[in-house]
């Protein structure tokens, strides 16, 4: 399996959009996103680079898989 790499931020949220999970509000360079079963909002900061640790959190959150993470990456470059 492929290694997850730091990736922009429009990618990330392309990602997180087709798993399912829509735009709630933006702070500053941070956009909110929510789905419903998910307890927690997920957070992608528009960074030319968003760091592996934000879209792992971020993958814990959503109970995303490496294996659906990839999928829906191939899906969006």
């Amino acid at each position: 399996m492929p290694r997850i790499t730091p990736v922009r931020w429009q990618i990330l949220e392309c990602i997180f959009k087709k798993a399912g999970f829509s735009f709630e509000r933006q702070k500053g360079d941070h956009k909110v996103y929510s789905k419903a079963g998910i307890h927690r909002p997920i957070i992608i900061p528009t960074y030319k680079e968003v760091r592996l640790d934000i879209i792992k959190s971020n993958m814990r959150t959503a109970k995303m898989t490496n294996k659906e993470y990839f999928q829906l990456l191939e899906e969006c470059k």
